[in-house]
């Protein structure tokens, strides 16, 4: 997936759990409309470190800079995949986690109150290489809409949750090994109506990494419902 150089940075989109790549079909429009090159990564899903080395190596195989998205725990993951990475010009956090070293996702969930995301997930195993199984966490589907993505019209959201990918619980459980935002500027879109990653908590680790903060009344699922938004602050990082 080699990208040719451009005076522009390339998008690079990363989603998070329960999502795909095709959330953010409406961001990838308006970028590409306004001129920018966009690649929409698969995310795994089944470990920070292993997730992270995954996107690192989406990054190695594009040409000139990028400018990093994550959502929600593509959050995480972005912001231990831009690590020692030199193309990484800027750091987008999408209603997103934004770690500091040895954080995990569910740390930074209970570390304020207001996510009522656990009430709404089943469990389910799966086989890992070595013969023994993991589980991973899906948000049950008549309760997906009104916990990830109120604001999105009801049969969007329906097959949202028809096709959510599940993301292994050991991922949201891993320790943060990096931390980019340290050394690559840090923008970041909160949502005030999100019930999996609360407001405060939000506020809090964007606050701590010095991003470029803009806040918009939005459910979990804002790359859907308010892509214009997302797009706007994407658009700022990728001038800086």
């Amino acid at each position: 997936m080699s990208t040719e150089a451009t005076s522009s940075p390339t998008i690079v989109l990363v989603h998070g759990a329960f999502a795909d790549s095709s959330s953010w079909n409406g961001v990838i429009e308006t970028l590409r409309a306004q001129g920018h090159s966009v690649v929409a990564a698969a995310n795994p899903l089944r470990g920070l470190d292993s997730d992270a080395a995954y996107i690192g190596s989406v990054l190695d195989d594009i040409a000139g800079p990028c400018v990093l998205v994550g959502h929600s725990y593509g959050g995480s993951v972005i912001t231990v995949a831009a690590a020692g990475k030199v193309n990484v010009t800027a750091l987008v956090y999408i209603a997103a986690f934004i770690p500091a070293e040895g954080e995990s996702a569910l740390e930074l969930t209970d570390k304020f109150p207001g996510s009522t995301l656990g009430p709404t997930t089943r469990p389910a195993n799966y086989p890992l290489a070595d013969g023994n199984s993991g589980t991973e966490l899906y948000i049950r589907q008549d309760e997906f809409p009104a916990q990830f993505a109120a604001d999105v019209p009801a049969n969007v959201a329906e097959l949202m949750a028809a096709t959510q990918r599940p993301v292994a619980l050991a991922a949201l459980q891993e320790p943060t090994a990096a931390a980019a935002w340290r050394n690559i500027p840090a923008f970041a879109l909160l949502t005030t109506e999100d019930k999996n990653i609360p407001v405060q908590a939000q506020r809090f680790m964007a606050e701590r990494a010095s991003a470029h903060t803009v806040e918009i009344s939005a459910s979990h699922a804002v790359s859907v419902s308010a892509p214009g938004a997302v797009s706007e602050l994407i658009a700022v990082a990728a001038k800086r």
